[in-house]
């Protein structure tokens, strides 16, 4: 069993449409940080950067696509039910690599990992043990290159 990047078309996964307008908004050069570190210059809200997700987010165009997660098979890797993946095709799969792959006609989201010297497919949740995927008909798709999460307000 070979791990191979398929090419499937975009027809395939979804609807065509046009590409989208850029947008750029409105991005200070504030960081945020986790613990109280002291004062940002008040200065720093005023300068005029944007930031436009398509442009931060997909580094090839072409060979993206977004899926949306379903189940808690990857909450261990921060990956959530209704998560929006992008996923790029023009990456070769390597272990460690998050990736969407169709395993005997599903389509599953993994960690693409190494045991021993066989390839796997792993969750991040243990109520899911690895799938060798060395006897299994399996294409991976793409690697996931961003999760977009959204928390309910």
């Amino acid at each position: 069993m070979t791990v191979s990047a398929a090419q499937p078309s975009h027809a395939s996964l979804a609807r065509p449409h046009p590409a989208p307008e850029p947008c750029a908004l409105p991005h200070p050069h504030i960081t945020g940080r986790a613990g109280i570190s002291g004062f940002p210059s008040p200065a720093e809200d005023y300068a005029g950067r944007t930031l436009d997700l398509n442009e931060r987010l997909i580094k090839r165009p072409a060979a993206t696509f977004f899926m949306t997660v379903a189940g808690d098979s990857m909450e261990g890797f921060g990956i959530y039910e209704g998560d929006t993946l992008v996923v790029d095709r023009s990456i070769d799969a390597r272990p460690g690599h998050i990736v969407v792959a169709l395993v005997e006609g599903e389509v599953v989201v993994k960690r693409y990992e190494m045991i021993g010297q066989r390839p796997y497919l792993s969750s991040g949740n243990a109520l899911y043990p690895p799938v060798a995927i060395f006897d299994l008909e399996c294409q991976v798709w793409g690697v996931v290159r961003s999760v977009i999460h959204e928390y309910a307000v």
